[in-house]
């Protein structure tokens, strides 16, 4: 069987009215599987219920920085209660973000705490967002890998070159999307040729994000691919081994993934 493409962070709910067409853009273009990644706590029956209707859809639980203020106090126990669905793959996206400061940074920084102790108790695999906030990510990361060991990825990464090393020192992986592929990010690209390739994963974040020749329009998973195109490049290898060697991270990472499961029938489709 051909190894498919993972998109291993979009947000399928913020499409509302062509999801079905979306899912089957990404087949089409040779995308497997995607997990959709949670914002909100709150909204965790929706994003369960994409996942069970639509085969090769995983999904997280977590709170986004930016919605910490909506949801100060979820507790780790719940995190985890919630996270026993069996088609839930990770805990997050939980982090830190200073770019738009949206919320307080102590509060930030305990809530992130939180998904870290979720992590750490399920076993899962923790979706970080880490945005303008290097210093202090470095120093939560550090100090909460001393209290004990917990899987992650940087997603979307698009940080300083010491927060890549420290992440790969700390053994987590990096993702990568369609940032790296835009012209003035030279400095990104010199970061991702540093990443082991077996630390490696793509993503889209759509609806945000597209890469070139789609910058400024929605995004989709289907352009996936083209993010892989220009990480293959970077790494000086060939696409293929990229897409084979990104899709083995994600099943190493993403364990509770079932590896023969791929998007089909996407909902609203003829079965």
């Amino acid at each position: 069987m051909t190894v498919k493409l993972v998109d291993s962070h979009c947000h399928l709910d913020y499409y509302e009215t062509d999801r079905a067409a979306i899912l089957a853009r990404a087949q089409a273009a040779g995308v497997g599987r995607l997990v959709t990644i949670s914002t909100r706590v709150a909204h965790f029956d929706t994003y369960r219920d994409l996942a069970e209707r639509n085969p090769g859809v995983f999904f997280s639980v977590g709170t986004h920085p930016h919605q910490v203020g909506e949801e100060p106090d979820v507790p780790a126990a719940r995190l985890v209660a919630l996270s026993a669905h069996p088609r839930c793959i990770a805990i997050g996206e939980a982090g830190l973000d200073y770019f738009y400061d949206r919320n307080p940074r102590d509060l930030q920084q305990a809530v992130f705490r939180t998904h870290i102790a979720a992590a750490r108790e399920s076993g899962l695999p923790l979706v970080i967002h880490a945005r303008s906030a290097d210093e202090d990510m470095i120093a939560i990361l550090r100090d909460e890998m001393r209290a004990g060991a917990f899987t992650a990825v940087l997603h979307c990464f698009s940080s300083g070159r010491e927060l890549a090393e420290v992440g790969l020192e700390l053994g987590l992986y990096l993702s990568f999307s369609g940032i790296l592929t835009f012209r003035r990010s030279e400095d990104l690209r010199a970061i991702a040729a540093i990443v082991p390739l077996e630390r490696l994963l793509v993503e889209t974040d759509a609806p945000y994000l597209a890469p070139e020749p789609f910058r400024g329009k929605r995004n989709e998973p289907a352009h996936v691919g083209l993010t892989a195109r220009v990480l293959a490049a970077v790494k000086g290898i060939a696409e293929a081994a990229l897409i084979e060697a990104t899709t083995a991270n994600f099943e190493r990472l993403f364990a509770k993934v079932g590896r023969d499961e791929l998007i089909a029938n996407p909902e609203g489709s003829a079965a």
